[in-house]
């Protein structure tokens, strides 16, 4: 309940729109893109939390050393050690195969310029989990952000990507000039 009056809080005076499909009936991989800025995470809770979806997201270890480690676990954090990015992934499965009920954002692109294509976790997660992808925007030329379609993976790398490429295709991130084109490196395979 808290949680939702502080969403509704922040979209009432933030500048920005939420414009969103309704929220997934089940557990599903959140894609959070284009991921260009650290506002993105704080967009991420108030569409969840308006939306009223359980969310867990993985952010990189070092965020939860000291005070802040209890804060961002009750946000729903799961530290990611980035030398081994494949436990992450059987992390995840087993969370879900023990029953956890959550939407597991994913920011596949990153804040920092320099990257070239999309990590491809959040694949190899869904067809693992047979979660489904929920597709999540930030486009600053509309001042607008939500949760797009929610669609199954189909195991063929090349055309789900198209998919994904098509609903990215004019949304900016706040940041543009860090926005990442939806590829990842080996499209044959999961990546």
């Amino acid at each position: 309940m808290l949680r939702r009056l502080v969403a509704r809080a922040f979209w009432s005076l933030s500048r920005w729109r939420l414009s969103t499909s309704p929220a997934p009936d089940r557990p599903t991989i959140l894609i959070g893109a284009p991921h260009t800025s650290n506002w993105d995470f704080a967009f991420m809770l108030g569409i969840a939390w308006r939306l009223g979806v359980d969310v867990r997201w993985l952010g990189k270890k070092s965020l939860f050393r000291g005070w802040r480690g209890p804060i961002m676990r009750a946000l729903g954090g799961i530290p990611v050690d980035r030398s081994d990015p494949s436990r992450v992934v059987g992390e995840v499965v087993q969370r879900v195969r023990a029953g956890e009920v959550f939407g597991l954002v994913v920011t596949p692109d990153g804040t920092r310029s320099g990257h070239t294509h999309w990590k491809s976790g959040f694949y190899r997660i869904a067809r693992e989990t047979g979660m489904p992808v929920t597709l999540g925007y930030v486009d600053r030329t509309t001042m607008t952000t939500g949760l797009g379609p929610t669609f199954e993976l189909t195991g063929d790398v090349a055309k789900d990507m198209d998919r994904i490429r098509d609903f990215y295709a004019y949304k900016s991130g706040v940041r543009p000039e860090h926005r990442v084109e939806p590829r990842l490196r080996d499209e044959t395979g999961t990546g």
